[in-house]
């Protein structure tokens, strides 16, 4: 048993001796590319994550412009309603049933007017987010194509030599 483990392990050795390959030595010009290719690289990752940063700055802003018009819309919506029920108030008892098919007339538009501004900051949020994956897809496809592009360098010079 012993004698059998003794022969894997020393096989096992041998088998790795073999594999290992001695590295082949750098040309200059390969060292020049990988250093070229290296620094393309890191400026399209720069450039990639600033566009970004960029999109998502956009997409922030849009939805904090939104939010706040939708709270506009709602104090707006309050306020017509309030309008309305204090003339349903004010009114006298004769007229009172008049004033309040008034009032739900009025508060039915002003929820419509509330939702088509809701609708509209939401549609401009949607449309902030697709430009945004829009122009982080391309900033992406740009970084690998400037990286494979630098690959193909290196690669070119290694051949050269």
């Amino acid at each position: 048993m012993s004698k059998l483990l003794a022969a894997l392990i020393a096989s096992l050795f041998a088998s790795v001796a073999m594999a290992q390959a001695s590295a082949p030595v750098a040309t200059p010009a390969v060292t020049k590319a990988e250093t070229k290719a290296d620094k393309a690289d890191t400026k399209a990752m720069n450039s990639e994550a600033k566009t970004d940063a960029k999109a998502d700055a956009s997409v922030n802003k849009a939805e904090s412009k939104a939010s706040k018009k939708k709270a506009d819309a709602a104090a707006d919506a309050s306020k017509t309603k309030a309008k309305a029920q204090a003339k349903v108030d004010k009114a006298a008892p004769a007229d009172k049933a008049k004033q309040e098919a008034k009032a739900e007339k009025t508060d039915a538009g002003a929820n419509a007017d509330q939702a088509k501004a809701d609708v509209k900051a939401d549609t401009k949020v949607s449309k902030a987010k697709a430009d945004a994956k829009s122009d982080k897809t391309k900033a992406a496809i740009k970084t690998d194509k400037t990286k494979a592009d630098s690959q193909a360098d290196v690669d070119k010079a290694a051949a050269k030599q």
